[in-house]
């Protein structure tokens, strides 16, 4: 199986899980606060970047995302209920191994970082992308993004800040919700079989730039 989210080797990885098992024994909440900052720089930076700003689009932004989303997915991830291969191959055994305080701590960490700067883009491109973020498709029955994401793809709650993300990570996303892979999210699954593979390209590089 192909582990697009492996970082490490197998010998590694039984390590880091060990690591993971024995080191959140209760803690108050200052304590719990600093283990999710030293969680975040010890493990989850080795693919999500420094402070999650990823630079790799093979591994999604974390920086700014919204509290409620990273609780979520990391609940998800432990679950099975988010089922694509990058799940399955990697954030599967590493979230078996969080309770729910670790959880909401590195989501504080996370929430807490500023977010990453958008960058250049094809301008073509870019503008029907920000037209179908801001008013849909209406012939096609797609909302618009800013409806759920927020004006400028803030995010909201358990919508996620999608402002600045990966491309790449983005189309990704779409395609499994098409396929059916992951289905944590029906709202997201209904609206992602309604996109063009045009149209996710147009939408995913304007949101990148933002």
């Amino acid at each position: 199986m192909k582990r697009l989210y492996c970082c490490f080797d197998k010998p590694v990885l039984s390590i880091v899980l060990t690591i993971l098992a024995s080191s959140f024994a209760p803690m108050s909440a200052p304590a719990l606060a600093q283990e999710g900052a030293r969680m975040a720089a010890q493990l989850c930076a080795a693919c999500h970047g420094v402070h999650g700003d990823s630079q790799s689009p093979m591994f999604p932004k974390l920086n700014g995302q919204t509290h409620d989303y990273l609780v979520a997915q990391l609940k998800g991830f432990r679950q099975h209920v988010r089922g694509e291969s990058d799940a399955r191959a990697y954030m599967w055994a590493i979230a078996s191994q969080l309770d729910d305080a670790t959880v909401a701590s590195l989501a504080d960490y996370y929430s807490q970082q500023s977010p990453t700067v958008g960058g250049a883009g094809d301008a073509a491109l870019i503008a029907e992308g920000q037209d179908i973020f801001e008013h849909g498709l209406p012939d096609k029955g797609v909302p618009a993004c800013a409806s759920c994401h927020g004006a400028h793809a803030e995010g909201n709650g358990q919508f996620p800040r999608l402002g600045g993300q990966h491309a790449d990570y983005l189309m990704r996303q779409i395609e499994v919700f098409q396929n059916g892979t992951r289905a944590n999210a029906p709202v997201m699954s209904a609206v992602a079989h309604t996109l063009s593979k045009k149209d996710a390209k147009a939408v995913t590089t304007f949101l990148q730039s933002r």
